[in-house]
């Protein structure tokens, strides 16, 4: 099951991340700006911390998304340390497309899938993802809060 599932989600991200370059879009921003549609005003700390990268990582990543009005970084009224982000000027047209190309690429790999049974499946991985994050984060502060916003993230966008 493991197996099948990474694999998928292996060919899925590679047919994405092809629909997206001829956006000038890397990976990293796609993944960027799609977070960030769903938590402007993060802090750059928490969605390194989500997207599991490293904080230097990100923050070269801003820096080119930045310079291309794709984000916006602004202090953090609350924290003088923390840079809060949010969508630049030039994100909601190249977001626009992203979920469109999104939407093409998920009508093409659920040809042959009902709608019921697409909707079961969808649901059955936000019980996954969700029991697996719960499992993950019961030690931590704000656990119950995390598997919650996860099961949103899990009905946006039709994902």
């Amino acid at each position: 099951f493991g197996f099948l599932l990474h694999d998928a989600a292996r060919f899925l991200r590679k047919a994405f991340d092809r629909k997206v370059q001829t956006l000038g879009l890397t990976q990293a921003q796609s993944r960027v700006l799609a977070h960030l549609s769903l938590r402007e005003g993060i802090t750059q700390a928490a969605l390194a911390d989500i997207l599991e990268l490293q904080p230097i990582t990100l923050a070269r990543t801003l820096d080119r998304m930045e310079s291309a009005s794709l984000v916006e970084r602004r202090p953090d009224p609350g924290d003088r340390r923390a840079v809060n982000l949010y969508l630049g000027p030039g994100a909601m047209p190249v977001l626009e497309e992203m979920w469109k190309r999104a939407a093409s690429i998920r009508e093409f790999v659920t040809d042959g899938i009902s709608e019921q049974d697409f909707e079961i499946f969808r649901k059955t991985l936000i019980t996954i993802r969700s029991n697996l994050l719960a499992g993950e984060l019961p030690k931590t502060a704000g656990a119950e809060e995390k598997v919650e916003e996860e099961k949103q993230l899990g009905t946006a966008h039709g994902r």
